[in-house]
């Protein structure tokens, strides 16, 4: 079942349990994936979604922080929820230890020694996390800090 298939699943099965913010996320993750679609101009593959899905989570992240600094607790706890549901179906993160080694492999494998490598090290790295969830900001800083360190 792809997950655009599983989507559409669930929510037939939140309509029947009348369960409204799950329905809400769920049609709201349904409708980016279609309007990216569109936008394209053809069927999107599982990888493409997950993207999406990766997207609606860093801003709903996003939309916490100003609702916390606005004092709108009740909007931000909202957003929580709908994060732990578009979570549900991203694969599994990877660890801060494999994000690590993954990093420290593919520095010797370049042969990387300097800053001027983080650009091929960062995207050999992310094609290698390409079926796991791995924030970015934080690959990005490891891979400074272990190039910046003298060898």
């Amino acid at each position: 079942m792809t997950l655009q298939e599983r989507i559409q699943k669930d929510i037939q099965d939140a309509m029947r349990a009348k369960d409204p913010l799950r329905l809400d996320a769920l049609r709201m993750m349904k409708s980016a994936i279609k309007n990216k679609e569109v936008e394209k101009i053809k069927v999107l593959d599982e990888n493409e979604c997950l993207q999406i899905l990766a997207t609606l989570i860093k801003q709903r992240q996003e939309s916490i922080e100003q609702f916390t600094k606005g004092g709108r607790m009740d909007l931000a706890t909202k957003e929580a929820a709908e994060i732990k549901i578009i979570e549900t179906y991203m694969p599994a993160a990877a660890t801060g230890e494999e994000v690590e080694k993954i990093v420290t492999d593919t520095i010797a494998e370049t042969g990387a020694s300097s800053p001027k490598d983080i650009g091929v090290v960062m995207r050999t790295v992310m094609n290698k996390l390409a079926g796991k969830r791995a924030d970015g900001k934080m690959i990005n800083e490891l891979v400074r800090q272990k190039l910046a360190a003298p060898r």
